[in-house]
């Protein structure tokens, strides 16, 4: 699901990452509360820089879950799964070129981050917030690594949801 962000999306967006957002294409996924909480972002910014990230989680709500779930070691035990497990390292590789292809999709050519997605992927993992925004953003089934964090995570939109935020 991507749809383009309204104004009210992009002052979302602004409130939740506590500045103006940079060049959001598109909303990738909503949270539960309705706000966006991923946002693609194309390769190249306005200001020319190129950039890899193109799927951004924004809601600090799950960012921050996901920021506790990195220092539970399970980006260190997941890169040793894929250097053993050739069926997940596959399936890993896939999401890596599923990442591409979404990316490729804008029609943006930009050789600086050709062949570069984001997490670590294809061969290990590096951060666990581009994972889980790469599965919120493509569903279940994509990313094997980003589904199982996203599965470890707590419910980040029960408490003090970011559809509260702005009201405060």
């Amino acid at each position: 699901m991507t749809d383009k962000p309204t104004p009210e999306d992009l002052m979302a967006i602004e409130i939740q990452l506590g500045r103006t957002p940079r060049d959001v294409h598109s909303i990738a996924h909503r949270c539960p509360c309705g706000k966006p909480d991923v946002v693609e972002t194309p390769p190249r910014l306005s200001d020319g820089t190129p950039f890899p990230t193109f799927y951004y989680a924004t809601c600090p709500r799950l960012t921050g879950a996901i920021s506790t779930l990195e220092t539970t070691g399970m980006m260190a035990e997941m890169t040793e799964r894929l250097q053993v497990d050739l069926d997940l390292a596959g399936s890993y590789y896939a999401a890596h070129e599923d990442y591409q292809a979404a990316r490729a999709a804008l029609g943006i050519v930009v050789p600086e981050v050709e062949g570069i997605t984001a997490g670590g992927m294809p061969d290990r993992v590096k951060c666990l917030h581009s994972l889980v925004a790469h599965s919120l953003a493509a569903g279940p089934g994509v990313n094997p690594l980003g589904d199982e964090a996203l599965a470890a995570l707590p419910q980040w939109w029960l408490v003090d949801p970011c559809s509260e935020i702005d009201k405060s």
